[in-house]
């Protein structure tokens, strides 16, 4: 496969899976597009290996050597290794990116490790153990994407505004630290979105201290005023990440600025939809109306 068919691989990809908010959203100057449908490819790929099979050990088991040839081709893509006939498109695509922005392996590689432990662990006994799974699972992407936006605009010399000078290569710990913030913090409202969902599948994100606090049992998981009380609390601390990490809003470089206000305020949404139902998420999956998504989608054409 050539490098432009490659591309066009990531971009078909990217464009036929549905989410809450589009990754690459029309605010995006076009020389970024094809950069984010790559990143895209690479996570929706790797999630894909992790997660589409019937849940057996023997499926888990034949997941996770999957993951290790995922991880190798990751390797030998960071290393510039001439691609083969076995090569995934994600690679060939990503290997060529890699010639103009420079993109830390570490946040590729560290989401293969929440992959990995998807197969392994299926519930989580305290809140920091959950959060030390969302610095896997979630966070990379967030600093795949300053990554991206700094190499941007270092390599076209556009920085439009005094705060897209505090990026020169790469972006700053204080930057980092509130996009791990909002990640973390889709992550968990995705989670929280998702009770039932994961219920039926043998997944629990609910951590066990939890569930503990409030008098739950994680194993006869039911509709009650304790199971309300719990989910009133775990949607609030979503909600305190997420308000700890707006600054990055106005500190990312302007390039980005609506696309993080958007993903902000989509996740900022679901928690309230979630409000609006009484926490019973048991029963119904909350959801964001076309209505609601066109109110945040407007809102994002403010001046920033």
């Amino acid at each position: 496969m050539t490098e432009a068919e490659a591309f066009a691989y990531c971009r078909q990809l990217a464009l036929s899976h549905y989410e809450n908010f589009h990754v690459a959203s029309f605010f995006l100057p076009k020389s970024l597009r094809q950069p984010f449908h790559v990143v895209y490819a690479y996570c929706r790929c790797s999630d894909d290996i992790a997660d589409e099979h019937d849940g057996s050990p023997e499926a888990r088991q034949i997941a996770l050597k999957n993951l290790d040839d995922w991880r190798r081709q990751l390797d030998q893509c960071f290393d510039q290794t001439e691609p083969n006939d076995e090569t995934h498109p994600v690679f060939i695509a990503l290997r060529s990116l890699l010639r103009e922005y420079k993109l830390p392996k570490e946040t590729f590689a560290d989401l293969l490790v929440a992959f990995r432990q998807d197969q392994t662990q299926q519930c989580y006994a305290t809140f920091d153990d959950l959060l030390h799974y969302c610095r896997y699972s979630a966070n990379p992407v967030g600093r795949i994407v300053l990554h991206l936006a700094a190499a941007s605009q270092t390599a076209d010399g556009r920085r439009q505004t005094a705060a897209d000078s505090q990026f020169v290569d790469t972006p700053t710990l204080e930057q980092l630290t509130w996009s791990d913030s909002i990640c973390t913090a889709l992550q968990l409202a995705n989670f929280w979105q998702d009770v039932r969902r994961d219920k039926q599948i043998g997944r629990y994100y609910i951590p066990q201290d939890v569930a503990r606090k409030f008098g739950v049992d994680l194993a006869n998981l039911h509709d009650s005023p304790e199971f309300r009380r719990m989910m009133q609390e775990l949607v609030a601390d979503a909600r305190n990440r997420f308000e700890a990490g707006k600054p990055l809003i106005a500190s990312a470089p302007s390039l980005l600025r609506r696309d993080i206000a958007l993903f902000v305020c989509g996740g900022l949404a679901i928690l309230d939809a979630i409000e609006r139902i009484q926490y019973n998420v048991l029963e119904k999956r909350p959801v964001l109306s076309r209505w609601t998504k066109l109110k945040l989608l407007a809102g994002t054409l403010l001046p920033f």
